[in-house]
């Protein structure tokens, strides 16, 4: 299935970029040698740990870590209901005696393992791990915890395909998993965290949550507010958001604010002077007639065939304006696709992207955790199909993801869960100002809830911090100091966007 079905997810480059792959791998193997010399001495009398590895699914290398299995039930109001495993890893500190609050990693999506996120971007988080255990959880559905796939069919897809297919395969899904989709929402998944933190001993503990990750942390704060030292919320989701109908309006203004950026920079506007009139083109040439391109695989140098028409390249467009690094390929790509007739390069960019979305999210905890919080308040939102028909995402996506929910259980979700939060608890909000799916609007949103707040915006960039510039600095000081008093962000103004691509090999000079 299409790619353009994840609303608001992150995982490593392509899903829900943190930095280059290369960086990554090289973040992964170098944190293997280093942690692999440290002795076993996490333990926990509720949950007992033994020596294990975690591992990216798409950066490569493994990490050395304590993890264990928590037994839960999958209907927490029914003990005598199944139970289900959650998959839990503990990166130890490097410090002889840790800091007795540790920092919990939440992961975006929906459904995306925690593990593997952290695998991924280890790197941006080693000032932390120095004095601080770091935590993960597998969220139900995710990773390791009763991971809940769906096998969709490769032809259909949610931007396109008519709503009896949709549904069709919604229901196929929903027999495949042998699971209780209805208990895979945030309102569960927050009540199986209390569990894993009293399991290991922590009194509190300091949060890093990412794009939905930041819905699952801010009930956490409304369930147990102390429980929680700090809070950092990275591409944040307002509580009262309903994620769906304003997808195709941040994606079409991410797009267009790539394109003004070009047109001001003297090296791509002369070197791509019709920009925009080529991508109009190219997605009305893909409109009437997709096209079926023979390249050779982007991991393994077969030659393959990929079908592009108007959905792969929306998904493509998309997840490559999450990054700026990713979205400075993005005129060449258009370009070499539309005038010089070479469109190799961005239907690999759309089989790299589709292979690391399908590898990453659990389609089944995605579809249970939007089709019972958001798809209820999708009509309150008023964004009409005539602004989205605007949009290069169009109105067939919300119609493909309200197909989809029209059959897909609802699970439940707390009574206050949409409701205004107010909390002291003190918090870093960090926003990209280019982001294409959590607006650095959603972060001057969310930011009125927190009397210790403050709201950090990092200028060219897209869809999550915590990589960019020196924020891993300022991510980690700020876990040490638990306040935005004192706390100095003013190297975040330096940070720029990675520089267009003018060729296949170079940037400007």
């Amino acid at each position: 299935m299409t790619t353009s079905m994840a609303m608001c997810k992150v995982d490593s480059r392509y899903v829900h970029r943190m930095g280059s792959s290369v960086r990554s791998l090289i973040t992964v193997v170098a944190g293997s040698i280093i942690a692999a010399a440290l002795p076993s001495r996490v333990s926990a009398d509720g949950l007992p740990l033994g020596d294990c590895r975690i591992e990216s699914a798409v950066a490569g290398g493994s990490l050395a870590a304590q993890c264990g299995t928590l037994q839960v039930p999958e209907n927490r109001d029914d003990p005598r209901s199944r139970k289900i495993g959650l998959s839990v890893a503990v990166v130890p500190a490097l410090r002889v005696e840790p800091l007795r609050d540790p920092l919990l990693v939440i992961a975006g999506g929906p459904g995306q393992g925690a593990s593997d996120f952290y695998a991924s971007m280890s790197a941006a988080f080693a000032r932390i791990r120095r004095d601080r255990d770091i935590v993960l959880v597998d969220q139900r559905g995710t990773g390791r915890s009763n991971r809940l796939d769906c096998a969709f069919d490769d032809e259909v897809d949610l931007a396109e395909d008519a709503p009896e297919q949709l549904t069709n395969q919604a229901r196929a899904c929903l027999t495949s998993l042998k699971s209780d989709v209805r208990f895979y929402t945030t309102s569960v998944a927050v009540r199986d965290l209390e569990d894993v933190r009293r399991a290991l001993g922590y009194e509190q503990m300091n949060f890093y949550a990412v794009s939905y990750g930041t819905r699952v942390a801010q009930h956490f704060l409304r369930r147990y507010p102390n429980r929680v030292r700090s809070i950092v919320l990275d591409g944040v989701v307002p509580v009262d958001l309903a994620l769906g109908p304003d997808v195709a309006l941040q994606a079409q203004r991410a797009l267009d604010a790539l394109f003004e950026r070009c047109s001001r920079d003297a090296d791509c506007a002369k070197r791509y002077p019709d920009l925009r009139r080529s991508w109009t083109a190219l997605r009305e040439r893909l409109q009437h007639q997709p096209l079926e391109v023979d390249l050779p695989d982007p991991l393994t140098a077969e030659l393959t065939t990929s079908m592009i028409g108007v959905p792969q390249l929306s998904a493509a467009v998309r997840l490559l304006t999450y990054s700026d690094e990713t979205a400075s390929v993005l005129p060449l790509l258009i370009h070499r696709a539309q005038v010089e007739g070479q469109p190799q390069s961005l239907a690999a960019q759309y089989l790299m992207i589709k292979r690391s979305t399908e590898t990453q999210i659990a389609y089944g905890m995605h579809f249970a955790v939007t089709c019972s919080e958001d798809a209820p308040r999708w009509d309150r939102e008023q964004v009409s199909d005539e602004v989205l028909a605007a949009t290069y995402l169009g109105k067939a996506f919300m119609q493909g993801l309200r197909s989809m929910c029209s059959v897909w259980p609802r699970g439940p979700v707390d009574e206050d869960f949409n409701a205004p939060l107010a909390s002291a608890a003190p918090v870093l909000i960090l926003s990209g100002d280019n982001d294409p799916v959590t607006p650095k609007d959603y972060g001057e949103r969310a930011i009125r809830s927190y009397a210790n707040g403050k709201h950090i915006v990092v200028s060219g960039q897209g869809h999550g911090q915590l990589a960019n510039g020196c924020m891993p600095r300022v991510v980690a000081d700020f876990i040490q100091l638990a306040s935005t008093r004192g706390l100095d962000a003013r190297c975040a103004t330096l940070i720029t966007a990675a520089p267009f691509m003018l060729n296949t090999s170079a940037t400007a000079p």
